[in-house]
């Protein structure tokens, strides 16, 4: 896949651009897109000249086998490759969880975000170019993912984590909704991130734009990586820090929730530069009284 990442949340907004009227349905009306990014809102206002690249590129495409936890070619005459730093957990959360997670989060406001997407934040105030971070406004993480949050714990690839931020994102497919492949930060943000992956399938597409060397693969690569309705999924290591990740518009087929869940990175963590701080951020965190800012 090739987007800037998070399926997971991004971080950064860019400059704004013209946007649609606005509308009150999540589906019809305003977008938040900045500079090239659309969705299929805004492309009725900006167009989608520019949005595909005119010469075609090679690009090879695997499947993500969570047993094996290998990249599995799907192109003839590639090998598969191991695939480290992908955790996942079906059916983390119940049929009965999820409906009132989305209950909970549907009576909440939803503010307009890039790409088609619409979001909802519960973490400090950062500055990513500045490496500024204050509590600002927030109040903690949401009451309902304190159960979460120690279910978490318990996995093993999960021990002892401890988020500092969530960030709620919708998708829809009449609004085009899209991630672009990225990398999260890692000033702030730490080792692993999480997602539980809400309301239907979809697939997390994680790129390698220079080619993996090591497996004799110098073009492009993109390994899908499967998402269950109700699915845990975590990104550390290479897949953390090595490889972009983002979801294409072509899959998200019906709405789409996601909760991505942030811990600290060691600059904020007893024995680092802004320990202190953190502390405060992970008290307020961990809270579990937050409302979204």
């Amino acid at each position: 896949m090739l987007i800037r990442f998070s399926g997971f949340a991004p971080t950064v907004e860019e400059e704004t651009g013209p946007m649609a009227p606005d509308g009150a349905d999540g589906v019809s009306g305003a977008c938040a897109c900045k500079g090239i990014r659309r969705c299929l809102l805004c492309e009725k206002f900006k167009g989608n000249k520019g949005l595909e690249a005119n010469d075609p590129k090679i690009v090879h495409h695997f499947l993500y086998n969570p047993e094996m936890r290998l990249a599995i070619s799907k192109d003839v005459g590639s090998a598969s490759f191991p695939f480290p730093g992908v955790f996942m957990r079906q059916n983390f959360i119940s049929d009965e969880e999820e409906e009132e997670l989305i209950r909970c989060m549907d009576q909440e406001v939803w503010n307009q975000s890039q790409s088609g997407r619409r979001k909802q934040d519960f973490g400090p105030k950062v500055n990513f170019k500045k490496r500024k971070v204050r509590v600002g406004r927030f109040s903690g993480l949401p009451a309902l993912s304190q159960k979460l949050v120690l279910r978490m714990q318990q996995e093993p690839n999960l021990a002892g984590f401890q988020p500092v931020e969530q960030c709620n994102l919708d998708y829809h497919p009449e609004r085009g909704s899209a991630i672009d492949p990225h990398l999260d930060d890692s000033w702030l943000w730490g080792e692993r991130l999480v997602t539980i992956n809400m309301l239907s399938d979809t697939t997390l597409t994680m790129s390698l734009e220079q080619g993996l060397p090591e497996a004799g693969l110098a073009e492009e690569v993109h390994v899908a990586v499967h998402l269950p309705r109700r699915s845990l999924v975590a990104l550390y290591g290479e897949a953390r820090h090595r490889w972009k990740h983002g979801i294409h518009r072509t899959d998200v087929h019906e709405r789409r929730v996601c909760s991505t869940y942030r811990e600290l990175s060691a600059e904020f963590l007893p024995g680092g530069q802004q320990a202190e701080l953190g502390a405060q951020l992970l008290n307020t965190a961990l809270s579990f009284q937050g409302a979204p800012i």
